[in-house]
């Protein structure tokens, strides 16, 4: 029995590692960034919300260019009024329609007509603000589409390292399992020779199994973290990307305090602002007059199809609405409630934005800092797990002082991983708070 375990132990870690064992691909941090701009699903939403923006601006070209309508009309009636107005439309009225007779009581009459009309705005100062406020809408759209795609290279960085922090922690209990395997073949040659009790065997076999179930969780978090990144590049998840190793960022020289003024959500927000105060505008502009020109081309006959009698009509109208029941005066002040509603939308997100920053840049220098300690306590548990080792071949330590040791070692370069990636996703996060729009 004795002789089984260590077998069984050998096998362990080849076994485990050729469920892992599968084609990976390699994957750098450009090329990720590159394919999630390309393909991402939130940036195709809010580039076809962008788009449809761009069309309700379009459909306000209206302001300007005519409207002309075309139909073909057939019409039949014995009513009096309506069979004379046919006859003289048609232009075949004769002596015999005026008998009264024939007036009182006329036979079924028909008409075909053919009629095109046209409508040409002139002037409607209204219309013209509302046209306004639509392009200032494409321009929100914009802004929040540059914004999206912002937040999204932030998020692949930070997917990135996610993954290299799992691929990081799977080497690290690699490298601890093979050292406790190593431990426990020691260990069990020891305790046949009798120089060590079986207790030390078994502790030795309680930190093995341990060790293997991180190390199958650390690989769980590879498949993990890689579908997420799949996720972002707008890729089908099951492949497993071979990333850089793991490794500092250059520390920012001039790191900026404060939120920019014209960074893309917040430009967003006020170009929303400045669409409802031109809808504002436009609302009491619609209590000026209206001037719009309008005109009629008519074809009349008692034929289908028939085009004997024609006759046009032009002219132009100023209207001007003095009284709708108060449903102006109502649009605006919603107008105004909104306007303000996105003000305070934007003043709050300003100061929300402001202390975020202050917190991150607090994160960011106790990350630094924690970054000199780690890199010293990982180089003083090496060297402790060396010296124990050294003095447990000679039998000076317990079994137990040098798997602690080795715990200690481990979760020290979990430790360190774990400060790096803090530090370059709360660097990333402060570039991504910090950053101006480039347009």
């Amino acid at each position: 029995m004795k002789k089984a375990l260590p077998v069984l132990l050998i096998f362990t870690l080849p076994l485990s590692a050729s469920l892992f064992a599968q084609e990976t691909v390699p994957l750098t941090l450009q090329e990720a960034l590159d394919a999630a701009s390309a393909n991402n699903k939130e940036i195709v939403i809010a580039q076809l919300e962008a788009e449809s923006a761009i069309a309700r601006f379009r459909q306000t070209n209206a302001v300007f260019l005519p409207q002309i309508r075309l139909s073909y009309t057939a019409f039949s009636t014995n009513n009096p009024l309506n069979a004379f107005g046919f006859k003289l439309q048609q232009e075949s009225i004769t002596q015999s329609d005026f008998a009264p007779e024939v007036l009182n009581n006329p036979s079924g009459t028909q008409n075909y007509l053919t009629k095109a009309e046209w409508q040409q705005p002139l002037l409607n100062l209204d219309k013209l603000q509302m046209r306004k406020a639509a392009h200032q809408e494409v321009d929100v759209y914009r802004f929040k589409t540059q914004r999206t795609k912002e937040y999204l290279a932030f998020e692949v960085q930070k997917a990135y390292a996610q993954l290299q922090m799992a691929h990081e922690a799977r080497k690290v209990l690699e490298e601890a399992l093979r050292t406790i395997q190593s431990i426990y073949t020691s260990t069990n040659n020891r305790f046949e020779t009798g120089f060590l009790q079986k207790s030390d065997v078994l502790q030795v076999q309680v930190q093995v199994t341990t060790t293997e179930r991180e190390l199958a969780e650390a690989r769980s978090n590879v498949y993990n973290a890689s579908d997420y990144l799949s996720l972002l590049m707008g890729k089908q998840p099951g492949t497993v990307y071979r990333v850089d190793p793991i490794s500092l960022l250059a520390t920012l020289e001039n790191t900026e305090t404060e939120a920019p003024e014209n960074r893309a959500d917040f430009r967003a927000l006020q170009s929303a602002v400045t669409a409802q105060d031109m809808m504002i505008r436009s609302g009491r502009m619609s209590y000026l007059p209206k001037l719009n020109a309008f005109g009629e081309y008519l074809i009349n006959d008692d034929d289908a199809f028939g085009f004997a009698s024609n006759s046009y009509l032009v002219g132009a109208q100023l209207s001007w609405t003095i009284f709708n029941g108060m449903a102006t005066r109502s649009k605006v002040a919603e107008y105004k409630a909104e306007r303000d509603k996105l003000s305070q939308q934007l003043h709050y997100q300003k100061e929300q934005s402001q202390l975020e920053i202050n917190k991150t840049i607090r994160q960011w220098q106790d990350a630094r800092i924690a970054l000199q300690q780690q890199e010293l306590a990982v180089s003083q548990a090496a060297e402790a797990l060396r010296i124990l080792q050294n003095r447990h071949k000679q039998g000076l330590v317990s079994t137990n002082e040098i798997l602690q040791s080795q715990t200690l070692l481990s979760q020290q370069k979990l430790s360190q991983a774990q400060t790096v990636f803090h530090f370059n996703t709360t660097q990333a996060y402060l570039q991504f708070l910090t950053s101006p729009s480039e347009r």
